[in-house]
């Protein structure tokens, strides 16, 4: 029998939070960096990113993007596979988990509640100039997983953010992390020299080489990082109940800022969820970024799209989208409440039929 979570380090948290109730918290931003031509696939073109992180937790309130008439999808050579925000949506629906969205610097807001953290989108990291005000960011991303945290088991937060695993590349670059050839990314050809020459050329215009920035996150981030980062390192340094991140190779740079902004964080009441699409990619190394930074665990789920009859799940086999808006720890906490694989799939696939 497959396997449906795997996990690259302890499991000990698992038992922990099973049936245990959570809340789901997505974080969204923007940066000027996924207008750089075939840096992301998180939109069918460069400008249409700007609508992605709306479209998507729109997508999981209203159950479609009311922000802009098409429906968010990764196109990459004529080949399209729906937003990660649809497996993520059917996940919090059978497990009845309450999601809230948080704006840490969205260019376009969404037509729902949500909780604000920072109004200002991230700049092109080329420039060397790629967030105002991220400590700002994170003491008030920290307020809000203080609070967050005395109403729930444990908080999940996920992200979408598209360019982040470019964003992420340059702050663990910057703080000196082995990073290169190692993040993920949203297309089945990972471009990552294209990610690498953008880090390197906003490192040089903000002043600093590899590595210069190893204590001071605050910044890396200002220099080459987007505003989400410091807004969900916040809010898990703030949380009084175990966090999952639930996100693929941006969490790591997550984990990197909140090991030097908060010393005294305990580590073992966190862990990383994601797909198996992110843990077992061929063009990228999550876990091996992990045990630089504090060696937590790296939890990957398997929705078996082998299985499913839509070719837009399928198309996650080749790559062509592998994680997003929490996919992998949405999936995660519903199985940890009884949910079978099985159902979620189904779900998904229903889901689908009537969105696109």
């Amino acid at each position: 029998m497959k396997e449906t979570i795997k996990h690259y380090g302890s499991a000990e948290i698992l038992t922990k939070l099973k049936n245990r109730n959570s809340l789901f918290i997505c974080v969204i931003a923007s940066t000027r960096t996924a207008k750089i031509p075939g840096i992301t696939g998180a939109g069918a073109t460069a400008e249409l990113t700007d609508y992605t992180p709306a479209a998507d937790v729109e997508l999981i309130v209203h159950g479609e993007p009311q922000c802009l008439l098409e429906i968010p999808q990764t196109v990459i050579g004529g080949e399209s596979a729906p937003t990660p925000a649809v497996i993520t949506k059917a996940a919090l629906e059978l497990s009845d988990i309450p999601f809230l969205v948080a704006d840490a610097g969205a260019a376009v807001k969404p037509n729902l509640p949500y909780i604000k953290i920072n109004d200002e989108p991230g700049g092109d990291i080329k420039h060397g100039k790629a967030v105002l005000n991220p400590e700002e960011i994170f003491n008030k991303g920290k307020i809000l997983g203080e609070n967050l945290s005395k109403i729930t088991d444990y908080l999940i937060i996920g992200e979408s953010t598209p360019a982040g695993t470019t964003t992420a590349l340059g702050v663990l670059t910057a703080m000196g992390y082995d990073a290169g050839h190692k993040v993920s990314g949203s297309m089945p050809e990972n471009p990552h020299e294209l990610k690498e020459r953008v880090v390197r050329e906003g490192l040089k215009a903000a002043g600093f080489k590899p590595g210069d920035l190893v204590t001071d996150p605050f910044k890396a981030v200002e220099a080459v990082g987007d505003p989400m980062i410091p807004a969900v390192a916040g809010i898990a340094a703030g949380s009084r109940v175990p966090v999952i991140l639930a996100g693929g190779t941006q969490m790591t740079a997550v984990c990197a800022v909140i090991k030097e902004a908060a010393p005294e964080f305990d580590f073992d009441e966190l862990a990383i969820a994601t797909t198996i699409f992110v843990a077992e990619d061929e063009t990228s190394d999550i876990n091996y970024i992990s045990t630089q930074i504090s060696d937590t665990t790296i939890f990957a789920v398997d929705p078996c799209f082998e299985k499913s009859e839509i070719t837009g799940l399928k198309n996650y086999l080749n790559g062509s989208v592998k994680e997003g808006v929490g996919a992998g720890g949405a999936m995660m906490a519903a199985l940890l409440k009884g949910v079978s694989i099985d159902d979620l799939r189904k779900r998904t696939e229903d889901l689908c039929r009537e969105i696109f």
